[in-house]
């Protein structure tokens, strides 16, 4: 039997048992007690919490803990585990503990000679590319754990009229171009607002809700607009194709024969200073026709812009 196949064994038994001694694993895979602890070590140094216990009535205890059983997965399936964890290495900050590299080191490890030849020659053909970011967001782990224990949050946030103390009510947190956002509902505006996860300066836990509120699947699936307003914008083939690929605004956009299109459709009224940004960088691709506040905002901020350059 393989060395691997006999330390596959062990742990299972291990794993089962939780308390044994080294006679009993020798007499189970009639092997020599020596062995035995040689194979003990080489299941604690790849990640088995095993507490040894010194004397005539020691032996060894696998303690409480969240490691996995071992999973077989086919070539195919674990190359594509590999490439799934590269998307995440982009990420400065990640709510995890253990880090995506050592799982994924520990997983190309586990790999046949063909396919990390395979593998290998793949990493020069296919990225999951993000915008590689340098931001730190300390939070996140906190973040994400107020989410999931219905806890409330008074958080500093530097936003962009400076640093403010906020009282929310986080629903969970997620990742897109390389940031991490959270939408949370804010107790002063009495509804819910997305907050950039890394601006978030310092966090204080306040009480849990007794009650359930909604979650992040629920908020990405839910289409209500409390105060709606018309947005109505003619799009040239190029501002159809920018406005595709921002992902809330895609489902907005209808698709003319020609490729030209528009976008009417309603929209919260807050969505205004998240939508002028975008539109003022489509410049002549986008010619908004309402509402007349967004359009307003559009000439404020041309005229601020030909303040600096006059001629």
């Amino acid at each position: 039997m393989s060395k691997a196949k006999r330390l596959l064994d062990i742990l299972m038994f291990v794993k089962t048992k939780r308390k044994f001694t080294a006679q009993e694993l020798a007499d189970e895979f009639e092997i020599s007690v020596r062995t035995i602890h040689r194979y003990l070590l080489d299941l604690s140094d790849m990640g088995l919490p095993i507490y040894a216990e010194q004397g005539r009535h020691g032996g060894y205890t696998v303690l409480e803990n969240r490691m996995l059983p071992p999973i077989l997965f086919t070539e195919e399936e674990a190359v594509s585990i590999f490439f799934a964890f590269q998307s995440l290495s982009y990420y400065r900050s990640l709510p995890f503990d253990t880090e995506i590299s050592a799982v994924a080191h520990k997983l190309y490890n586990s790999l046949s000679n063909d396919a990390k030849i395979k593998v290998d020659k793949m990493r020069s053909y296919i990225s999951f590319w993000n915008p590689k970011r340098s931001i730190d967001t300390p939070y996140l782990n906190d973040l994400l754990e107020a989410s999931m224990l219905n806890k409330n949050l008074s958080i500093q946030y530097d936003s962009k009229s400076g640093i403010t103390t906020k009282y929310i009510r986080p629903i969970g947190i997620y990742a897109h171009d390389g940031l991490w956002y959270l939408p949370a509902y804010d107790y002063n505006k009495q509804k819910i607002l997305l907050f950039r996860a890394d601006r978030v300066l310092s966090i204080q836990l306040k009480e849990t809700n007794e009650e359930e509120f909604m979650n992040l699947e629920e908020w990405f699936d839910s289409t209500e607009v409390t105060n709606p307003i018309r947005l109505y914008a003619l799009l040239t083939r190029e501002g159809v194709r920018q406005c595709k690929s921002v992902p809330w605004l895609e489902g907005c956009v209808e698709t003319k024969e020609d490729g030209t299109g528009y976008i009417d459709s309603p929209i919260e009224e807050n969505e205004i200073s998240f939508i002028t940004p975008l539109f003022y960088r489509l410049g002549t691709d986008v010619q908004i026709k309402e509402p007349k506040y967004l359009i307003d905002r559009m000439r404020l901020q041309a005229k601020e812009i030909l303040k600096m350059y006059p001629e």
